[in-house]
């Protein structure tokens, strides 16, 4: 099964090893995968801050940097979302109005294609403790996702899954929000924190790094005993040493 790979910008600058475990999930996977190191940005950033214009000018190169009729893939629900919810209102009657159409049917969240495309949930991986996950909005509201993290996780020997309260309520991120709102993105942070604590789980885990990222910093700003992580990473822990690309 070939399969191209999308990297976005977030994971390709902040967290380069997910990038890579998702390549080794794929592969294990029995994915033949292909790699355009021309790509960049799906547009996700200018089209949520209201650029809409420089947002389709990014979109455009996104729709020339992958094939229409392949699978591709990617380690981030948001950007995925964004391919196949943002793009309507760029694309919608223009010129590579099919093309969109078709690309949006055949992007993938990681742990969605794992599942639905590949058909696979065991990797073999280890990891010891208990571990709360994390719905991002744009996973569950954009992309539909919700059982397919759940069952991957629960075939990672050691793992103890836990459900926290409010699981899918926003965990304050919402990229430029964050710095508009910075006192109610904080406060949503320590809201979700503290519900994983409440389980006492030394993981949360999800499938997007923007919100991670965000619920991490709250983390080490308190010292608080508790660490995120993508589900990328978890997939790969314990299985497989690190291999040189």
């Amino acid at each position: 099964m070939k399969v191209e790979l999308f990297v976005p910008c977030f994971v390709d600058q902040l967290y380069p090893e997910t990038a890579f475990n998702t390549l080794r999930l794929l592969e294990k996977s029995g994915c033949k995968v292909e790699y355009n190191s021309k790509q960049t940005c799906c547009g996700q950033p200018a089209y949520n801050a209201g650029y809409w214009d420089e947002a389709k000018e990014v979109g455009t190169k996104f729709l020339n940097d992958f094939t229409e009729n392949t699978y591709v893939v990617a380690p981030s629900a948001s950007c995925v979302g964004m391919v196949k919810g943002g793009y309507n209102d760029l694309f919608t009657n223009t010129i590579v109005h099919n093309k969109c159409r078709s690309l949006q049917s055949n992007i993938w969240e990681l742990s969605d294609f794992l599942i639905n495309v590949a058909k696979k949930d065991y990797f073999g991986a280890e990891l010891e403790g208990k571990a709360v996950y994390h719905d991002s909005c744009s996973a569950l509201r954009e992309c539909k996702i919700k059982d397919e993290p759940r069952q991957l996780l629960s075939k990672v020997h050691g793992l103890e899954m836990l459900e926290m309260e409010d699981t899918d309520m926003c965990c304050g991120f919402g990229g430029t929000f964050a710095v508009k709102f910075d006192a109610i993105s904080s406060a949503m942070a320590e809201q979700k924190v503290n519900h994983a604590l409440a389980q006492q789980a030394d993981y949360i885990i999800s499938t997007d790094l923007s919100c991670l990222l965000h619920l991490q910093g709250y983390i080490d700003k308190n010292n608080l005993p508790i660490k995120t992580m993508h589900i990328a990473d978890v997939l790969c822990n314990g299985w497989l040493e690190s291999t040189e690309y």
